[in-house]
């Protein structure tokens, strides 16, 4: 996903420079939901650059830095074009591998540490759904977010709200059968 990212933010934006579009992303927290790394952004566009997708429009001097202005050709408008629709076209659904694989060997493992290993997860995943909410806050506090980003918050509301009440129900169910003994 980070080619689209960076192809979508040039042509949303304009010409930029790496570090604006990493910029971007961070205030974005795509790190939390695209999963992009900053150094994959320059990886990139380097690689963009060599597809003709982007080229490179200036190089500015500053001090012993020189910054590479990118912007998004017509080649690259076209493929970010075949690529959105083809991510839409995409099933999204991502579940929780590595507690699905737990799970199934979880009589392995004392109750009482799964039960306290479930309730880290749950404060991860609420720290997760509080990081987004500031994050909400802030755009909104800028000016009005756009209804397209309002879904992606409410849709990431949902999943956190989903996978606590799912952490929830195993937790009591455990906590039920520890009672047994």
């Amino acid at each position: 996903m980070t080619i689209v990212m960076v192809l979508g933010l040039l042509l949303k934006y304009g010409p930029m420079s790496g570090y604006e579009i990493q910029q971007k992303m961070q205030s974005a927290q795509t790190d939390k939901w695209a999963y992009v790394q900053p150094a994959s952004i320059y990886h990139a566009l380097k690689k963009l650059d060599k597809d003709e997708l982007v080229t490179l429009q200036t190089l500015e001097q500053t001090g012993n830095r020189t910054r590479a202005i990118y912007s998004i050709t017509s080649k690259g408008k076209e493929e970010f074009h075949r690529m959105l629709i083809h991510s839409f076209k995409k099933a999204s659904v991502v579940f929780p591998t590595p507690l699905y694989t737990v799970l199934t060997f979880m009589d392995e493992a004392p109750l009482e540490e799964i039960i306290e290993a479930l309730t880290v997860q749950q404060q991860a995943i609420q720290s997760i759904y509080d990081e987004m909410m500031e994050g909400q806050r802030k755009k909104e506090e800028v000016g009005e977010v756009p209804k397209n980003v309002m879904f992606i918050f409410k849709n990431m509301y949902d999943q956190c709200d989903l996978q606590l009440k799912f952490l929830e129900e195993l937790k009591q169910d455990l906590i039920k059968d520890q009672s047994k003994y």
